[in-house]
């Protein structure tokens, strides 16, 4: 995605996960695992992840560019954890991205 500037855009990658019974921790630590090589990905500004009260576990990425994020979808290291997940997740990832519309802080 693109402004007419042909500035990019940040695109936010945000949703939750909900771990089958008696899976909580090890879907914890692969998501944990996740965390610090997905930050050094080319184009990754923020990368967290988050416990709700409820279980589940909430994720928040901003990517530089939309081609950043799927490029780091196509990683050895998110293939892996997406083919691990179905059997600590109860069901898929509930999703959502978006275009970022506040401006991005510089720096």
């Amino acid at each position: 995605m693109t402004t007419t500037s042909a500035v990019p855009t940040p695109v936010s990658l945000y949703g939750f996960l909900t771990p089958k019974p008696g899976h909580e921790d090890r879907l914890r630590k692969l998501l944990l695992d996740l965390v610090e090589p997905s930050r050094k990905d080319k184009g990754n500004l923020q990368y967290h992840l988050h416990e709700q009260e409820d279980g589940r576990f909430f994720l928040y990425e901003v990517w530089r560019t939309r081609d950043d994020l799927d490029e780091h979808n196509a990683t050895p290291l998110l293939r892996a954890f997406m083919a691990e997940l179905p059997e600590h997740a109860d069901g898929p990832p509930e999703g959502y991205f978006g275009a970022m519309v506040s401006p991005y802080p510089a720096g």
